[in-house]
């Protein structure tokens, strides 16, 4: 059946289309942090974070049937609900955040938040790591390939992502380390600057997720920040991962300590539906809606606002933020303990409920991509789904629902060691 399925969706999809795991999996229901194959076996998701809440969350299905059995339209109309939402999504951030785009995904939504610097400074040039992912339009991409590719992205400047375990220069403490990456970053500013694009800002996940979720080191990302301001540019926090309590707090930024001038955030703002925003002062979002008169026919959607409150709803009567610290930790402190004892996990990191432990191989503990490929298929043969990511998509992923209980937590543990003694025994 499986296999028929896969010839199916390549013919229907086109071949390439990504699946993850060397043996595919046919999901057929979800129910919150389990997920069954078409077989009826029972998977703990230790990955997904579209579904914040939980696949199948119940409060979220019925705030969604109920909207669009009433009305769903597009927002030029007038609709309490959408107002009221955007009023509550930016009275979670910090203050200076006043106004809300909203649109339906996360590619979208950044490419807002660079619109809205490009106009609000009148400069091109935007900074970005060397390993970032923010989406997938033309614009976005390019900050993406803009490493490799720096003659065809000229608007596009990037830096070393910050991180202790492989530093860009050995031998030095912490705030020397954030030193020496600020020192790129400078370099980068003035590459935008003599080219004439000028710096309109920088985006950073929060958190640096797609980086492998580096430990950040001193006080690199409130200096990073200031030396963009000092530069004319505004600071992006691309909260698409890093957001909605995902590390314990509202946002990432407040775990990794700046304050942005624009925010992003998407998927898990909808527990699965389509639903994404930028955020940023009223000025600067007055003067982008000027500049372009933006209008998605899906965006600031009732049915949008429905799913949107009842998710902030489940986070906040359900205390998430909380049991997300809690459980994090003990999880973080399980897999450091684990690490202590096996020569190729060379790293524990994150935050919250969002971790990753760096797979290494030999004396100069080289990135090994084959092991965390190798490990997230053990781990499914073991009733647990997993992923690697990182700048070597050699670190496994770890980022499962919010509503993970401490059962589930400690099945996931059951299961590592399992595959730990599978592949050391």
């Amino acid at each position: 059946m499986s296999e028929s399925l896969r010839a199916r969706r390549d013919q229907a999809l086109g071949a390439g289309a990504q699946l993850f795991y060397t043996e595919p999996l046919h999901i057929v229901r979800g129910d919150g942090v389990e997920l069954f194959d078409a077989d009826g076996r029972r998977y703990i998701d230790m990955y997904n974070n579209v579904p914040c809440v939980g696949h199948g969350n119940a409060r979220v299905a019925e705030a969604m049937a109920a909207q669009q059995a009433t009305l769903n339209v597009h927002s030029r109309y007038l609709h309490e609900g959408i107002v009221s939402f955007a009023e509550r999504l930016v009275a979670l951030h910090h203050d200076g955040i006043e106004s809300a785009v909203i649109s339906c995904t996360g590619t979208e939504a950044v490419e807002v938040a660079m619109n809205i610097a490009r106009i609000a400074t009148g400069r091109r040039g935007v900074i970005a790591t060397d390993a970032t992912y923010h989406g997938n339009t033309e614009a976005v991409i390019a900050l993406r390939q803009a490493a490799s590719q720096p003659d065809e992205h000229p608007d596009v400047a990037t830096f070393p992502f910050p991180q202790r375990l492989r530093p860009i220069r050995d031998g030095l403490d912490e705030q020397a380390l954030a030193d020496a990456y600020l020192d790129e970053l400078t370099a980068a500013i003035g590459r935008l600057e003599s080219s004439g694009a000028g710096v309109a800002g920088i985006i950073l996940c929060s958190i640096q997720a797609n980086e492998g979720l580096p430990d950040i080191p001193g006080k690199f990302m409130a200096q990073a920040a200031q030396l963009v301001r000092e530069a004319g540019g505004l600071v992006i926090a691309d909260e698409v991962q890093a957001g909605y309590c995902r590390t314990g707090r509202w946002w990432g930024y407040e775990v990794t300590g700046f304050e942005p001038d624009i925010a992003v955030m998407g998927k898990p703002m909808g527990n699965g539906l389509p639903l994404a925003a930028t955020v940023a002062s009223k000025q600067l979002v007055d003067r982008f809606r000027a500049a372009t008169r933006y209008f998605n026919t899906y965006g600031a959607s009732p049915l949008q606002a429905a799913v949107g409150h009842a998710v902030i709803d489940e986070i906040e009567d359900r205390e998430l933020a909380a049991s997300v610290t809690e459980l994090g930790y003990g999880l973080k402190q399980a897999l450091v303990e684990r690490a202590e004892h096996c020569e190729w996990m060379a790293d524990v990191r994150g935050h919250g409920l969002f971790l990753g432990v760096e797979m290494v191989s030999g004396d100069d503990q080289a990135p090994d991509r084959a092991r965390a490929v190798d490990f997230t298929d053990r781990l499914k043969h073991h009733g647990i789904l997993a992923s690697h990511a990182g700048a070597f998509a050699n670190v496994l992923k770890v980022r499962p629902p919010l509503v993970l209980q401490q059962s589930h937590a400690e099945e996931f543990l059951s299961a590592f060691d399992a595959v730990l003694h599978e592949l050391d025994g």
